[in-house]
């Protein structure tokens, strides 16, 4: 006989696999946009803050961000120089940026900010074409980027401070006080193109490294010989009037024939100034006081002029008191230690003399009975003679 299996019978549909069969169509749609909402907004939050304007939301890169907005690069995003191409380094630079962020909430970041690596010069080349960027707008420079290029010079070399003025190099990030950066200081940052663009003294360093010629001619058309220059009074008459307006501009090529290093023009850094006074000033320089450290000038300046001829001694006083300037500019009242010990002073020929009894008189400044030096004496005297005998 035989044996009959009797089938189990199947378990009837539980409440919710028939709510699923039944509505299984309405249910994968739902998932499918709940899935598309939950990439959208992750693409979105990827997006936003991969902006300009996202970097500033941490306050220690306010200075960053708002130098970048006065640079002539503030059309490009941020990413667009400092993260690699690809969705890939995207995503890495944000979690990198997270972990930054997470160090501005606990104040356990580190300033000033410091890029991870240098631009590279692909970055530069998704805009600019090495090829045939030959010129720089001035019309004057001649910059054959190629040749440079296949020299192995990275663009940063030369253009450091295009997006963000050499901020971190200037030391104005180290504590500042970021709530105090916004566009103001920001366009006052970017205003010194010393530190935007190349400077010249790069380019001389690395053509001399390099064994390049760094005549005028190497990079400039038109030789830098300015039409000033090409006067016939200039060397004699107008250059010293012409250097009390400009003394800057002559600076930036002289600075380079002098044999010593120029450091009259180092001053406050902008920053500060700006933080004190809300603008950003020039330090001023006497004409006089450049002419007596640049050694190009002591060329000239140590020659005497056709007026020192035989009997001017005895004319020099009344000439001097019409323009001590114009005598200034070569000698000084003393050697204090400032100018250079073969420079003629005052008081190379005209020491203090207390011999005669009348001498407080015939002092061109009214001396009072029982004054000592002080320090308006010293602006002609010399305070090491003096002290010897007088105590201040």
């Amino acid at each position: 006989m035989d044996e009959h299996i009797e089938d189990k019978p199947t378990p009837p549909p539980s409440r919710f696999r028939k709510v699923f069969q039944k509505n299984w169509s309405k249910i994968a749609a739902l998932t499918l946009i709940f899935t598309a909402i939950l990439f959208g907004v992750g693409y979105i939050g990827l997006e936003g803050s991969s902006s300009s304007k996202f970097c500033s939301s941490c306050h220690e890169m306010k200075p960053e961000y708002y130098t970048w907005k006065a640079s002539s690069h503030s059309e490009a995003d941020c990413v667009s120089c400092h993260v690699d191409p690809g969705l890939e380094n995207l995503a890495k630079a944000k979690a990198d940026g997270a972990k930054e962020a997470v160090k501005s909430i606990t104040s356990t970041y580190t300033a000033p900010i410091v890029m991870p690596k240098e631009i590279p010069d692909s970055a530069c080349e998704t805009c600019h074409n090495m090829n045939n960027r030959n010129t720089t707008p001035s019309g004057d420079l001649i910059i054959p980027h190629d040749r440079h290029k296949n020299k192995d010079i990275k663009c940063t070399q030369c253009h450091s401070g295009v997006a963000h003025g050499k901020i971190a190099e200037r030391k104005v990030t180290f504590k500042t006080d970021y709530s105090k950066w916004d566009e103001s200081l920001g366009n006052a940052m970017m205003s010194d193109r010393k530190y935007i663009k190349p400077e010249m003294k790069t380019c001389m360093e690395c053509h001399s490294a390099r064994k390049v010629s760094t005549a005028c001619n190497t990079c400039h058309t038109t030789g830098m010989y300015p039409a000033s220059h090409k006067k016939e009074d200039f060397k004699l008459a107008s250059h010293g009037m012409d250097a009390k307006t400009q003394l800057k501009e002559c600076n930036d090529c002289h600075e380079y024939m002098s044999t010593e290093e120029i450091k009259l023009f180092d001053d406050m850094p902008a920053h500060d100034k700006y933080l004190q006074a809300g603008r950003i000033t020039d330090k001023q320089v006497s004409v006089k006081d450049y002419a007596k450290v640049n050694t190009f000038c002591e060329k000239c300046h140590m020659q005497p002029p056709p007026s020192h001829q035989k009997g001017f001694t005895a004319k020099h006083g009344a000439i001097a008191d019409e323009n001590p300037d114009k005598c200034l500019a070569c000698h000084d009242y003393q050697n204090n230690g400032k100018t250079k010990n073969k420079i003629v002073t005052c008081n190379s020929c005209h020491p203090s003399n207390h011999s005669d009894s009348n001498w407080r008189v015939t002092h061109p400044v009214k001396i009072p009975n029982g004054g000592r030096p002080s320090t308006y004496c010293y602006s002609c005297h010399s305070k090491k003679n003096c002290t010897s005998c007088h105590q201040e």
